[in-house]
Formats: structure tokens, sequence, C-alpha cells
């Protein structure tokens, strides 16, 4: 069995995608990450992936059998290797991390966003800056600098975003519970792309998001801990 993770790259070899993230913590939970072979592919290396039909990472390859889109990954992986630890337990808890998955995606990304996509633009490989810069700037209607700045008074506003899990935190030690889930990846891949891309602090020291933070960069033999991070 040959299992292949094609992940977005950045300046450095920096996987940074959330999206990838999320793919990478649902293997790792599986067991199955230290034999996963994985393939860098740029913004603008499109032809790395059009095996795939599309034009989006991450995409999953097992001997042939192609799987694309980070949610699709996971519920591959779960059904696809039943007999390794369950990353959902059970449909209730499939369901439950498809609504933080949505919680994710409409509610706190979209608040993060333009306040590292400057710092994103600067962790990219020279050679898909333009086309970043292109794409960003047309979706936000302004340049990438002004888009960012003044992130500090909307910082608040993020941070009160968190307060569904802030409310869970409090009580345990991941959002699944005693131990993380796929639910814990969904929120921890926006988490780790702005820790690889951006110096911006984002939590305060007490917040329960922050402590839940470290406890996921700690998973796994450190994986996420390991990920390079802006240097001073």
């Amino acid at each position: 069995m040959t299992i292949t993770l094609f992940e977005l790259t950045g300046a450095d070899d920096r996987r940074f995608s959330p999206y990838c993230w999320r793919a990478r913590m649902a293997l790792a939970h599986k067991g199955l990450w230290r034999d996963c072979v994985t393939v860098p592919v740029g913004f603008t290396e499109k032809d790395k992936i059009s095996f795939s039909d599309q034009k989006l990472v991450p995409i999953l390859d097992n001997d042939g059998t192609i799987v694309t889109d980070s949610w699709a990954i996971a519920c591959y992986l779960e059904d696809h290797f039943p007999d390794a630890p369950s990353q959902f337990g059970g449909i209730a808890g499939r369901g439950m991390a498809h609504l933080i998955a949505k919680w994710v995606e409409t509610g706190v990304q979209p608040l993060l966003t333009p306040m590292i996509v400057a710092d994103i633009w600067a962790h990219t490989r020279p050679e898909d800056r333009d086309y970043f810069r292109e794409t960003r700037e047309k979706r936000f209607g302004n340049a990438l600098e002004t888009v960012q700045s003044g992130r500090e008074e909307r910082l608040a506003g993020f941070q009160a975003s968190l307060e569904p899990a802030r409310t869970v935190l409090r009580e345990r030690d991941f959002i699944g519970g005693d131990e993380a889930t796929f639910a814990d990846y969904i929120l921890f891949g926006i988490f780790q792309w702005a820790r690889m891309t951006s110096r911006f602090e984002l939590l305060a020291a007490d917040d329960p998001v922050h402590t839940w933070r470290e406890r996921m960069l700690d998973l796994f033999d450190g994986l996420g801990r390991l990920a390079p991070v802006p240097s001073k």
C-alpha cells in the first residue's frame, strides 16, 4: 500500500495549507502518516494535479484511488481503515465534525484571513507571488497590505468568534472530548496556517483555546510543533 498526499507548498517547502493540515492530522490519527509520501504543489503548479480533474489540494492517492477535498479524505480514511483509531467516534461524531467544518469555514476563517493575508504572501514561493497577489487582491478588492492593516483592531472580533470552542474547552481537553478527533483537526488547521506564516499573536496565553492549541501541537510526536515558523 502506498499513500501519497499532494500538499500546497510555500517558500522553503513550507506546507501551510489549513486543509492539508486537516488531512495530515487525519492520516496521523489513523497511524498512516509515517509511511505517507508527500508531494509539494505550488500555487501555480496546477499541471501537477491535473490527473485529479480539479485544481485544489489536498489530494490523496491510495494505490490509484484518488480522493480530493479534506473532508472527503477524512471520511475515506475512516471508512477504508476501520481497524485504525476512529477520528469521528461514530455517525454522530461525523455529523458534529461536519458542523464544526462549516462553522470554521464560514464564521472563523473569514475573520482570520484578512489579518494574515500579506504575511502568507511573504511566505509563498517567489514564482507564485504574482499569482497569489493578483487573485487575493481581486477577492478582497484592495492591496494585501491594506487588507491586513488595522488587524489589531479586528483581533477582538476574531477572538469572539471562537467562543463556542472556548466554552467547550473550559470543560474538556479537546473539542472531541478526552482525545482529539477530526473536529479538533479542522479548527487546528487554521491556527497552523497562521502559525507557519505570521508572527501576529492571535490568542492570549490564558485563553483555553491557546492551551488547546498547545496540546494539538504536541500530538503525534509533535507533528504540528515541528513545522517551520517565521523567524523573529
